[in-house]
């Protein structure tokens, strides 16, 4: 992992990316407990998740992406929630029904989402998000669409899962560096009748007792 150590450590890959406004949103929805970030990279979903209280793994193949997630996460008074692991996420083993959330933010890897499912706690979340696809001029992401979904293509992956969220779309970014991306948050459940979280837009409470949006669920 050379070339990502050289990225990361040069500062060419944001040291700080934000996570999907999408896991954002939804997550006070989400049961607490311990959450995997695949292909951490930098800590975009692992710090954040800290902060919200989840204990964490963050799973990635450079050790120096790795080092600035145990950097951010101590500047943030977060470092015993998150324990790394410098690990190829194309080949890791990842342990079954241990997770209530697993992430993975713009790491193509479709091969490996039966794996993902498995490694859920029942009743467990999966968020994905990548790049996609586009007619359509998007400078930012891989330049081989080999590393991009087809249209469609995550939401299929993701149908063995309860879906509640999934989105296609196109965002505008800093310098006209424009982005196509898929988006898929499921739920590791089945049967005709379940229990679903409303749209985050719908509810937006505070909960007096921390202060922390609820957004209409309980935790």
């Amino acid at each position: 992992m050379t070339d990502w150590d050289d990225r990361f450590a040069s500062g060419e890959y944001p040291r700080a990316p934000e996570p999907s406004a999408v896991l954002r949103s939804y997550e006070p929805a989400i049961p607490d407990g311990r959450a995997l970030d695949v292909a951490a990279g930098t800590g975009r979903n692992a710090v954040y998740l800290a902060g919200a209280g989840y204990a964490v793994d963050a799973l990635d193949a450079s050790r120096e992406g790795l080092s600035i997630v145990r950097e951010r996460a101590a500047e943030r008074g977060v470092a015993e929630r998150v324990e790394t692991i410098q690990a190829d996420a194309s080949t890791y083993g990842f342990p079954a029904e241990t997770y209530e959330l697993i992430t993975m933010s713009f790491f193509h890897a479709l091969d490996r989402f039966a794996d993902l499912t498995e490694s859920l706690a029942p009743g467990g979340y999966l968020f994905v998000e990548g790049h996609l696809r586009s007619a359509d001029a998007t400078p930012s992401g891989p330049s081989d669409d080999r590393y991009r979904f087809a249209a469609n293509e995550l939401l299929r992956a993701g149908l063995g899962l309860t879906v509640l969220y999934y989105d296609e779309t196109t965002e505008e970014r800093p310098d006209d560096h424009r982005r196509a991306t898929a988006r898929l948050l499921a739920r590791r459940s089945s049967g005709g009748r379940q229990t679903y979280p409303p749209r985050p837009d719908e509810t937006d409470e505070t909960d007096e007792t921390d202060g922390r949006k609820t957004r209409g669920a309980d935790r």
